[in-house]
Formats: structure tokens, sequence, C-alpha cells
């Protein structure tokens, strides 16, 4: 199963990933006001952060929760709360 994983913005605190979005980005939101999205690119040297709409993520986030339904359903179930949990 995924572990959590968290980051930390120098503007916006604690960001905790939402998704998967492709290799080596991942969709991120704002620990505490949980309505700014990021993809973040972790690079050798630091991260990028893109900052994302709210539709653009959770079309990122829906895309995962339909990847992970196919990986099992440990891994779905984990997705799915936490699409929920963020998106609902």
């Amino acid at each position: 199963m995924t572990k959590e994983r968290y980051l930390n913005h120098p503007t916006f605190g604690m960001l905790y990933r939402v998704a998967l979005v492709a290799e080596g980005r991942d969709l991120y939101a704002t620990l505490y006001a949980q309505r700014i999205f990021f993809v973040v690119t972790l690079q050798p040297r630091g991260a990028s952060f893109e900052v994302v709409p709210l539709m653009d993520a959770r079309h990122y986030a829906e895309q995962n929760v339909a990847r992970a339904r196919r990986e099992g359903p440990d891994v779905h179930a984990y997705w799915r709360q936490l699409f929920d949990q963020t998106f609902l």
C-alpha cells in the first residue's frame, strides 16, 4: 500500500500528497487550507511547484483512483478514501 507523503512549501507550509500524476510528478494540497493544489515535480536539486485549479486537481485525482482500481482493492481503498477526504 502507498504511504502518506508530505512536503514543506516555502510559502504555504505543509503539503500532503493527494494523487500520483505521472512519473516523478505528484498532486499535493495544502494541509490546513485544503483548496490550494500543486503539481510537484521532484528534481535532484529541489522541487518545482505548479499551482493548479481545483477542477484540474480533481481530474488528476480521479484518474489516479481509476488507475488504482486496476492495482487491487487495498490500493484502491486507500486512494478512494484520500479522494473523498479531499474533494467531497
